[in-house]
């Protein structure tokens, strides 16, 4: 493809969400678009969003947890547009409760769309950017890779898995001598309406743990994901302190958390006995970017890579320890 040709990018979750807005960031840099996601409304008002901000976007509305419709909807945008240079794998459900308040189909069904998308969607990828040995995919994750909270444990989990699975193909993709790209970019809380369609079991309605990022902030760090390509990047001060705060004392966080994360994830409104969730069928009608949370969000968000973030904290604990050395032998001595 040549250099003055318009990159295609594939967007799964694309109707509503950090998918919205993240089509709306490549539109805004001229990129081709094909949205993925299960509802047809949907994706039609996020194309119409993407065309009032001079982009072009191709709908696909496929379920995330079908692989022969995730494959299916790669050849078309292979076939349609030439070539897939970016593929964002953004698609997710999650629900709020216990484990001991959840049906196993429940939990199958959050690992299905979760985290078997995202394999379904970086296979359908492959497909088509071995062939050219070029490509990027970004997987859209959370900090909740790396510190799991209560009430979420499915969705936890599938973030987990997303992360192994990525590091297993990155190496075969190094041991290969693959031009093809991946990367994750983990996210701390964001401003959008799975607070409002999550399937909630609780007494009251959920929220995001603070500090809350507005959608389009997280977009453009995932636009300049699929440029550069960084092993991962740690989005938010809140996510590097939920993954440092994790590998340093994991045990701490765990009592933290069963005595504060219930209530930092609920809201003092109760919950909506008849509210639709969207675990199992697409809310209609409800789709947008952005959740309620205009008025606590933050507008910017800062991105880091987590090399630089360990380097500094293994030099604060040798420093430490040597510290502790010198005033230990200073008393001794």
């Amino acid at each position: 493809m040549s250099g003055n040709q318009p990159r295609t990018v594939v967007i799964t979750g694309a109707s509503a969400g950090v998918g919205r807005a993240t089509a709306l960031a490549f539109a805004r840099h001229g990129w081709k678009l094909a949205l993925v996601a299960r509802d047809p409304l949907g994706l039609q008002e996020t194309k119409e969003e993407v065309e009032r901000a001079g982009g072009s976007a191709l709908t696909i509305p496929a379920e995330v947890s079908d692989a022969e419709a995730i494959f299916a909807a790669s050849d078309r945008v292979a076939g349609d547009f030439g070539a897939i240079d970016v593929w964002i794998n953004n698609a997710m459900v999650t629900m709020f409760s216990p484990v001991g308040d959840m049906t196993p189909a429940e939990f199958r069904r959050i690992t299905e769309v979760t985290y078997l998308g995202y394999v379904y969607g970086t296979m359908a990828a492959l497909r088509h950017m071995r062939a050219r040995n070029a490509g990027t995919i970004v997987q859209v994750g959370s900090a909740l890779a790396y510190r799991a909270i209560p009430l979420q444990s499915a969705y936890c989990g599938a973030k987990f898995a997303i992360r192994g699975f990525t590091d297993a193909l990155r190496s075969e993709l190094q041991h290969e001598k693959s031009a093809v790209r991946i990367t994750m970019v983990q996210l701390p809380a964001v401003n959008t309406p799975q607070f409002d369609w999550g399937r909630n079991k609780m007494p009251r309605r959920p929220q995001p743990v603070g500090p809350i990022h507005q959608p389009e902030a997280i977009a453009e760090t995932i636009f300049r994901a699929s440029q550069h390509a960084p092993r991962e990047l740690w989005v938010g001060f809140a996510s590097v302190k939920a993954i440092l705060g994790t590998m340093v004392m994991p045990g701490m966080l765990d009592r933290l958390l069963a005595r504060k994360g219930y209530d930092g994830q609920l809201s003092s409104e109760p919950r909506q006995p008849d509210s639709p969730d969207n675990l199992f069928q697409p809310v209609s009608g409800r789709h947008a970017a952005h959740g309620r949370f205009d008025d606590r969000a933050q507008s910017s968000v800062t991105a880091f890579q987590p090399p630089i973030l360990r380097a500094a904290v293994v030099i604060s604990g040798l420093l430490f320890a040597l510290a502790l050395a010198f005033v230990i032998t200073w008393l001794l001595g």
